[in-house]
Formats: structure tokens, sequence, C-alpha cells
């Protein structure tokens, strides 16, 4: 087993969360603590699957049947991102809404999915660092 599969997402994860907590402070002005998770630019699950798409891809070529699967993966994972996490997150916001009065109510996370412009900072980013676990791991 090839080691850079295994740390690509890895690697990928750890560097993109110290991203966003960043932008999330800058944008906040102050530490963005209750902004670190789901949402925000850059996307991280784009991130982590563009990363092992690119490496797939430069690694094996694309026409190995694994970047198949990671493309197939990469655009099941975008569509998510965009569509049902940010349905959920207006979902939440209205529950948040109609239930705020309620001392009982545990306040649900309205920031679930994500822009085009966040999915394609994951996308960048994702592939910036395929191909930098490429250059740094060798063919392998």
């Amino acid at each position: 087993m090839d080691i850079a599969y295994l740390v690509t997402p890895l690697i990928t994860w750890i560097t993109v969360g110290p991203i966003k907590f960043l932008i999330n402070s800058v944008k906040a002005r102050k530490w963005a603590f209750n902004l670190v998770g789901n949402g925000g630019f850059p996307s991280n699950h784009s991130a982590v699957v563009s990363s092992m798409a690119t490496l797939i891809a430069l690694r094996e070529g694309i026409g190995h049947p694994a970047f198949g699967v990671a493309v197939t993966l990469c655009f099941i994972v975008i569509i998510d991102a965009n569509s049902l996490r940010q349905h959920v997150g207006k979902q939440a916001a209205a529950i948040n809404r109609l239930a705020g009065e309620d001392g009982g109510h545990k306040w649900l996370r309205e920031r679930m999915g994500h822009t085009l412009v966040e999915i394609a900072g994951g996308l960048a980013t994702g592939i910036a660092i395929g191909h930098l676990v490429h250059a740094c791991f060798g063919r392998g």
C-alpha cells in the first residue's frame, strides 16, 4: 500500500481546517471557534475528495478506473454540499426561529452547506495539495 493514498486526505483535512478558521476569524474580527465545522470557505469535504482524485490522476492516470470512482465521489460530495446540506441549514434556521421561545430547544447549527465559491476554494486547495503530496512522495 502506497502511504501517499493514506496521508493525502489527512494532510488535506489538517491543512484546510486552520485555513477555514483563520478566514472565519478575519471575517468575524475575533477568534471564530464557534464557526469551526461544516460550511465556510474553503469546503473541507470538496478539498479532501479533490486531493484524492488529483493524486490518483497523477499517479495512475485519468484512464484508470480508480480515477473514475474518485471523480464520481467528488461530484456526489459537491452536489451534497451545495444542495442537500444548504437545505438542511435552511430548515435548521426555520426550526430555530419557530422554537426560539422554547427553553428546552437545543439550537440547531444553521451553517451547513457551501456556496459555489466555497466549493471552488475547496477544489482548488485539494488539487494543490494533491500535487504537493505527489511531488513530495514521488511515484510510490
